[in-house]
């Protein structure tokens, strides 16, 4: 339950800072985790991403400043916007009106209330993981930089080049094909690298990734790729708020394995600390 606690004061921390600059990575850090599995979970559970929560959140609260007399201009700077050009189109999309008609007596808006976090037993279907550790070693493989944090599935496309340049490469001492993002900013940018464990020597073209000792949460049950979004919502929403683990470093790796026996298994590799 302390993980459903740290989420909460993160959520906390955001809503009395709505009128301000909210720290996306001060509220990983309240919530103890990384800003790259922050927004990943956030989206998760609430259904919707962290950034269009937060734009929610501030024209709700925008219209009640300005239904007390407030001008629209000193409404628009209070909640970040620039420019009341941009603050009447925001406030438009999800009211339905201009800043200057929601001055008026008997206008209809709409709230977008604050979220709260509760956990809720559903008693569906079980989950199967283990706990692993692991210690360091080392990948290579291709890789394409994520700019921005992910807040829902991550979907990393390589070119027909880089598939083939891989698919060659894999063929030997190892089998198992893995996906690994890193975060490697504050921002939650990182690299996303398709490519396997080997001790092998770097071929022209390719990356070296260290992978160091992780304690990592395994989940399995997976045998179809687009499986694999429904699985990472189950553990965020109920596996992990039962838990007594929380995520570690801003890192993520998916495991394909068995493509040479014909029963491909797909597996999620979480790095996790024990709660305290």
């Amino acid at each position: 339950m302390e993980w459903l606690k740290h989420m909460n004061d993160a959520l906390l921390y955001m809503e009395d800072n709505l009128d301000g600059k909210i720290s996306i990575e001060k509220a990983a850090q309240i919530a103890q985790c990384s800003q790259y599995h922050f927004q990943r979970m956030f989206s998760y559970i609430v259904g919707i991403p962290l950034s269009e929560y937060l734009r929610r959140r501030r024209i709700t609260k925008a219209a009640f400043d300005l239904q007390q007399g407030d001008k629209v201009t000193d409404v628009a700077l209070r909640y970040g916007y620039e420019s009341p050009t941009a603050f009447n189109r925001a406030f438009q999309s999800m009211h339905g009106l201009s800043p200057s008609a929601a001055q008026k007596s008997d206008t209809v808006l709409k709230a977008f209330p604050p979220v709260s976090l509760q956990l809720t037993i559903k008693g569906a279907t079980e989950i199967d993981y283990r706990i692993v550790e692991k210690d360091e070693f080392r990948a290579i493989g291709v890789r394409k930089k994520v700019d921005a944090s992910p807040e829902e599935f991550l979907i990393v496309k390589f070119s027909q080049c880089e598939e083939n340049s891989i698919i060659e490469f894999l063929k030997g001492e190892a089998n198992d094909i893995l996906g690994l993002f890193i975060e490697d900013s504050t921002d939650g940018s990182g690299y996303y690298y398709l490519c396997k464990k080997t001790d092998a020597p770097m071929p022209e073209g390719m990356f070296e990734v260290i992978i160091p000792k992780h304690t990592w949460a395994v989940f399995s049950g997976v045998h179809e790729p687009s499986h694999i979004e429904d699985l990472f919502r189950r553990i965020y929403t109920e596996w992990l708020p039962s838990a007594s683990y929380d995520l570690a470093s801003g890192m993520e790796m998916e495991v394909c394995s068995g493509l040479d026996s014909g029963i491909v298994k797909h597996e999620i590799w979480l790095p996790v600390v024990k709660n305290t």
